[in-house]
Protein backbone atom coordinates (compact mmCIF):
# COMPACT_ATOMS: atom_id res chain seq x y z
CA UNK A 1 0.00 0.00 0.00
CA UNK A 2 1.07 3.57 -0.66
CA UNK A 3 0.08 6.68 1.32
CA UNK A 4 -2.42 8.81 -0.58
CA UNK A 5 -2.16 11.86 1.68
CA UNK A 6 -0.85 13.17 4.99
CA UNK A 7 -2.29 15.40 7.68
CA UNK A 8 -0.96 18.82 8.64
CA UNK A 9 -1.75 20.17 12.12
CA UNK A 10 -0.10 21.58 15.26
CA UNK A 11 0.63 18.22 16.93
CA UNK A 12 4.36 17.84 16.40
CA UNK A 13 4.76 14.79 18.66
CA UNK A 14 2.74 11.76 19.75
CA UNK A 15 2.61 13.16 23.28
CA UNK A 16 -0.36 15.50 23.48
CA UNK A 17 -2.32 13.87 20.69
CA UNK A 18 -5.89 12.92 21.69
CA UNK A 19 -6.29 9.31 22.74
CA UNK A 20 -9.20 8.88 20.33
CA UNK A 21 -10.61 10.77 17.40
CA UNK A 22 -13.49 13.16 17.97
CA UNK A 23 -12.50 14.06 21.53
CA UNK A 24 -11.15 17.52 20.68
CA UNK A 25 -13.46 19.48 18.39
CA UNK A 26 -11.08 22.44 18.61
CA UNK A 27 -8.28 20.48 16.93
CA UNK A 28 -8.24 21.27 13.22
CA UNK A 29 -6.07 19.86 10.46
CA UNK A 30 -5.59 19.74 6.71
CA UNK A 31 -5.52 16.55 4.66
CA UNK A 32 -3.05 17.18 1.86
CA UNK A 33 -2.89 14.64 -0.96
CA UNK A 34 0.31 13.27 -2.41
CA UNK A 35 1.03 14.53 -5.96
CA UNK A 36 -0.21 11.33 -7.64
CA UNK A 37 -3.63 11.71 -6.02
CA UNK A 38 -4.16 15.46 -6.40
CA UNK A 39 -7.21 15.03 -8.58
CA UNK A 40 -10.39 16.89 -7.65
CA UNK A 41 -12.47 14.20 -9.37
CA UNK A 42 -11.49 11.79 -6.60
CA UNK A 43 -13.49 13.94 -4.15
CA UNK A 44 -16.62 14.26 -6.27
CA UNK A 45 -19.67 13.76 -4.01
CA UNK A 46 -17.73 14.03 -0.75
CA UNK A 47 -19.24 17.46 -0.09
CA UNK A 48 -22.50 15.72 0.85
CA UNK A 49 -20.95 13.96 3.86
CA UNK A 50 -20.29 15.49 7.26
CA UNK A 51 -17.74 12.93 8.48
CA UNK A 52 -15.13 10.60 7.01
CA UNK A 53 -13.08 7.63 8.12
CA UNK A 54 -9.31 7.96 7.89
CA UNK A 55 -7.21 4.81 7.60
CA UNK A 56 -3.64 5.71 8.41
CA UNK A 57 -0.18 4.44 9.18
CA UNK A 58 1.14 4.37 12.76
CA UNK A 59 4.38 5.61 11.20
CA UNK A 60 6.10 6.18 14.55
CA UNK A 61 5.30 2.69 15.86
CA UNK A 62 6.73 0.30 13.24
CA UNK A 63 8.21 -2.86 14.76
CA UNK A 64 9.59 -6.11 13.36
CA UNK A 65 7.84 -8.25 15.98
CA UNK A 66 4.36 -8.14 17.46
CA UNK A 67 2.93 -9.14 20.83
CA UNK A 68 -0.49 -10.75 21.42
CA UNK A 69 -0.98 -8.54 24.49
CA UNK A 70 -0.31 -4.87 25.22
CA UNK A 71 -0.51 -2.57 28.25
CA UNK A 72 -3.22 0.06 27.65
CA UNK A 73 -2.28 3.40 29.30
CA UNK A 74 -5.91 3.78 30.40
CA UNK A 75 -5.39 0.80 32.71
CA UNK A 76 -2.36 2.35 34.35
CA UNK A 77 0.14 0.54 32.16
CA UNK A 78 0.24 -2.48 34.49
CA UNK A 79 -2.55 -4.67 33.08
CA UNK A 80 -2.34 -6.56 29.83
CA UNK A 81 -5.12 -6.88 27.28
CA UNK A 82 -5.25 -8.67 23.96
CA UNK A 83 -3.97 -6.45 21.18
CA UNK A 84 -7.22 -6.90 19.26
CA UNK A 85 -9.18 -5.66 22.28
CA UNK A 86 -7.29 -2.36 22.18
CA UNK A 87 -6.43 0.47 19.81
CA UNK A 88 -2.74 0.28 20.64
CA UNK A 89 -0.41 1.39 17.82
CA UNK A 90 1.73 -1.72 18.37
CA UNK A 91 -0.12 -4.14 16.13
CA UNK A 92 0.73 -6.81 13.55
CA UNK A 93 -0.13 -4.22 10.90
CA UNK A 94 0.27 -0.65 12.24
CA UNK A 95 -2.98 0.72 10.82
CA UNK A 96 -5.01 3.41 12.58
CA UNK A 97 -8.70 4.19 12.11
CA UNK A 98 -10.22 7.58 12.94
CA UNK A 99 -13.59 9.22 12.43
CA UNK A 100 -13.29 12.97 11.79
CA UNK A 101 -15.65 15.79 10.86
CA UNK A 102 -15.26 17.64 7.59
CA UNK A 103 -14.99 21.37 8.16
CA UNK A 104 -14.67 22.34 4.50
CA UNK A 105 -13.27 21.10 1.19
CA UNK A 106 -11.12 23.14 -1.15
CA UNK A 107 -10.77 21.54 -4.58
CA UNK A 108 -8.30 23.92 -6.20
CA UNK A 109 -5.32 25.13 -4.16
CA UNK A 110 -1.57 25.29 -4.86
CA UNK A 111 -1.36 21.95 -2.98
CA UNK A 112 -4.25 20.38 -4.89
CA UNK A 113 -7.52 19.37 -3.21
CA UNK A 114 -7.52 19.95 0.57
CA UNK A 115 -9.93 18.47 3.11
CA UNK A 116 -10.12 20.51 6.31
CA UNK A 117 -11.11 18.30 9.26
CA UNK A 118 -11.58 18.62 13.01
CA UNK A 119 -11.15 16.05 15.75
CA UNK A 120 -8.33 13.98 14.22
CA UNK A 121 -6.02 12.14 16.64
CA UNK A 122 -3.11 12.04 14.18
CA UNK A 123 0.18 13.84 14.70
CA UNK A 124 1.50 16.22 12.07
CA UNK A 125 2.76 14.45 8.94
CA UNK A 126 1.01 11.13 9.58
CA UNK A 127 0.61 9.17 6.32
CA UNK A 128 -3.01 8.45 5.34
CA UNK A 129 -3.70 5.22 3.46
CA UNK A 130 -7.35 5.70 2.54
CA UNK A 131 -10.41 7.89 3.06
CA UNK A 132 -13.98 6.59 3.21
CA UNK A 133 -17.27 8.36 3.93
CA UNK A 134 -18.86 7.86 7.35
CA UNK A 135 -22.39 6.45 6.95
CA UNK A 136 -24.57 7.23 9.99
CA UNK A 137 -27.23 4.64 9.13
CA UNK A 138 -24.73 1.80 9.35
CA UNK A 139 -21.60 3.09 11.12
CA UNK A 140 -23.31 4.49 14.24
CA UNK A 141 -24.26 2.04 17.02
CA UNK A 142 -25.70 3.92 20.03
CA UNK A 143 -26.32 0.66 21.87
CA UNK A 144 -22.68 -0.45 21.63
CA UNK A 145 -20.71 -1.26 24.80
CA UNK A 146 -17.17 -0.06 25.46
CA UNK A 147 -15.67 -2.99 27.34
CA UNK A 148 -12.96 -2.19 29.88
CA UNK A 149 -12.72 1.41 28.65
CA UNK A 150 -16.04 2.34 30.25
CA UNK A 151 -14.46 2.12 33.69
CA UNK A 152 -11.55 4.39 32.77
CA UNK A 153 -13.30 7.43 31.33
CA UNK A 154 -12.19 10.71 32.88
CA UNK A 155 -15.01 12.25 34.87
CA UNK A 156 -14.14 15.92 34.45
CA UNK A 157 -11.53 17.98 32.58
CA UNK A 158 -8.60 19.52 34.37
CA UNK A 159 -8.35 23.26 34.98
CA UNK A 160 -5.73 24.86 32.74
CA UNK A 161 -3.63 27.95 33.48
CA UNK A 162 -1.99 29.47 30.37
CA UNK A 163 0.48 32.36 30.82
CA UNK A 164 -0.52 35.52 29.04
CA UNK A 165 2.94 35.69 27.44
CA UNK A 166 2.21 32.53 25.47
CA UNK A 167 -0.96 33.99 24.02
CA UNK A 168 1.18 36.50 22.10
CA UNK A 169 2.77 33.65 20.14
CA UNK A 170 -0.28 31.53 19.30
CA UNK A 171 -3.55 32.24 17.55
CA UNK A 172 -6.85 32.18 19.44
CA UNK A 173 -7.66 28.84 17.78
CA UNK A 174 -4.31 27.37 18.80
CA UNK A 175 -4.79 28.57 22.38
CA UNK A 176 -8.22 26.90 22.46
CA UNK A 177 -6.75 23.65 21.11
CA UNK A 178 -3.84 23.72 23.57
CA UNK A 179 -6.25 24.31 26.44
CA UNK A 180 -8.37 21.33 25.37
CA UNK A 181 -5.31 19.08 25.01
CA UNK A 182 -4.11 19.90 28.52
CA UNK A 183 -7.60 19.73 30.03
CA UNK A 184 -7.90 16.14 28.79
CA UNK A 185 -4.68 15.27 30.71
CA UNK A 186 -2.13 13.96 28.19
CA UNK A 187 -0.01 12.37 30.92
CA UNK A 188 0.24 8.57 31.16
CA UNK A 189 -2.45 7.51 33.59
CA UNK A 190 0.03 5.74 35.83
CA UNK A 191 1.91 8.99 36.52
CA UNK A 192 0.68 11.51 39.10
CA UNK A 193 3.72 13.35 40.39
CA UNK A 194 2.94 17.03 41.11
CA UNK A 195 6.66 17.90 40.88
CA UNK A 196 7.27 16.25 37.53
CA UNK A 197 7.66 18.51 34.50
CA UNK A 198 6.07 17.25 31.29
CA UNK A 199 6.77 18.64 27.87
CA UNK A 200 5.65 18.33 24.27
CA UNK A 201 5.94 20.24 21.04
CA UNK A 202 2.88 22.14 19.83
CA UNK A 203 2.69 24.57 16.89
CA UNK A 204 6.45 24.96 16.89
CA UNK A 205 6.69 25.69 20.63
CA UNK A 206 7.98 23.45 23.40
CA UNK A 207 5.24 23.44 26.05
CA UNK A 208 6.28 22.47 29.59
CA UNK A 209 3.74 21.99 32.35
CA UNK A 210 2.99 20.56 35.76
CA UNK A 211 -0.21 19.07 37.19
CA UNK A 212 -1.21 19.48 40.82
CA UNK A 213 -4.63 19.18 42.45
CA UNK A 214 -6.27 18.77 39.01
CA UNK A 215 -4.78 22.07 37.80
CA UNK A 216 -2.48 22.16 34.78
CA UNK A 217 -0.01 25.04 34.84
CA UNK A 218 2.26 25.87 31.90
CA UNK A 219 5.60 26.81 33.41
CA UNK A 220 7.64 27.43 30.25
Amino acid sequence: MKPIAHIENDLDTKFGAPRQSGLLESLSGRIVFEPTYRNAEALRGLEGFSHIWLLWDFSEAHREEWSPTVRPPRLGGNRRMGVFATRSPFRPNPIGLSSVRIEKIELHTPDGPIIHVVGADLMNGTPILDIKPYLPFTDAHPEATGGFTEDTLQQSPLEVVIPQALEAHLSAQQIATLRDILASDPRPHYQDDPQRIYGFSFAGHEIKFKVKDNIVTIIE
